[in-house]
């Protein structure tokens, strides 16, 4: 089958032995529709993570072309996915912390979804799988995973009634973000270093966002939003430079939600945290229960995506990753 193959921090199209049920026993067949781009791809390019060899991708759509399963699925359904499952019975299922979970690090889609087919199990049967309706595109169905890593950070932030959010970091996550936090009732601020960026996030309902420009102009303009600062801030930016603004256009009190990796590693000012009692949490993937959630507010229309990826054929996935890189665009998703 034809796959994209991670090679010296680009991808190469190449045959690749196509997955076969009988390997495996229970679970499905995938044939893959497309699958988008995600930003923790690229990340796991630049840092290394990913091997040479290494088939990246996992928010797949596609159909079952062959299963052996207990579940309702059939071949020829359409469906959409979470690539990892947690166990529910250990010390991190226990407290909420499914991301964390051992069993989750290892489950995983095989090989990837940059690829024609893939195998799911039939764990990821039975917790992860979704239909997809008829009325969904392909394209919005492959933001169930993304949004339902937002939706698990809205859900840990604990946000409260009449509270003021903000969203650092405009990009395709950061509008999900914003998105997601509308969808459970709140009021949501953005702000971004581009223009088009602030411009968009407005057509996504946010109540106002703010360009990047001069920090002190910028965090004045605020304080007409949120006179003692913003009571919850999620972090999209990926930007070393966007924790310190954080604490800065942070009220007393408040939580900032870390949701990127960024690139120095750096660390929030000890004493800020401590005087001020601010709460500095982490979120990263979704539980199956959020991967339901996320697909729930898609169908009802709660979560728009339309118009936030660019579509490429899998020959051109080199041009979707630079395409990316460069703020070309907001997000690929990669057709096979």
């Amino acid at each position: 089958m034809k796959a994209a193959v991670l090679e010296k921090n680009r991808f190469i199209i190449t045959n690749v032995p196509t997955p076969m049920l009988d390997e495996y026993g229970e679970g499905a067949i995938i044939k893959v529709i497309g699958c988008g781009l995600c930003g923790s791809d690229i990340v796991k390019m630049r840092t290394g993570a990913a091997k040479d060899g290494t088939i990246l991708g996992h928010e797949v759509v596609g159909e079952i072309v062959e299963i052996n399963s207990k579940t309702n699925f059939e071949v020829g359904d359409k469906v959409a996915l979470g690539h990892h499952v947690p166990c529910f019975n250990c010390e991190y299922c226990w407290g909420e912390n499914y991301s964390m979970c051992r069993h989750f690090k290892k489950t995983n889609i095989l090989p990837g979804g940059f690829a024609e087919f893939i195998y799911v199990s039939e764990e990821h049967l039975h917790n992860t799988v979704f239909h997809v309706n008829l009325n969904l595109s392909s394209i919005e169905a492959s933001f169930l995973e993304p949004l339902g890593c937002c939706i698990r950070a809205v859900k840990r932030a604990r946000i409260k009634d009449n509270s003021k959010t903000l969203i650092i970091g405009l990009g395709s996550i950061g509008i999900l973000m914003g998105e997601a936090v509308k969808a459970f009732g709140h009021n949501v601020y953005g702000c971004d270093l581009l223009y088009d960026r602030i411009c968009l996030s407005e057509k996504f309902g946010f109540d106002k966002s703010y360009l990047l420009k001069d920090e002190e102009t910028v965090l004045k303009e605020m304080k007409k939003a949120a006179p003692q600062g913003f009571d919850t801030i999620f972090l999209t930016a990926g930007a070393s430079l966007s924790l310190d603004f954080a604490i800065k256009a942070a009220r007393d009190g408040a939580t900032i939600v870390v949701f990127s990796s960024i690139k120095d590693n750096n660390g929030f000012a000890n004493n800020e945290i401590y005087y001020r009692e601010l709460t500095i949490m982490g979120s990263y993937s979704p539980s199956p229960m959020d991967l339901e959630d996320s697909m729930r507010l898609i169908e009802e229309g709660k979560v728009k995506v339309a118009g936030l990826s660019s579509v490429y054929p899998i020959e051109g996935i080199n041009d979707a990753l630079d395409d990316t890189l460069s703020n070309k665009i907001m997000k690929a998703y990669i057709q096979l």
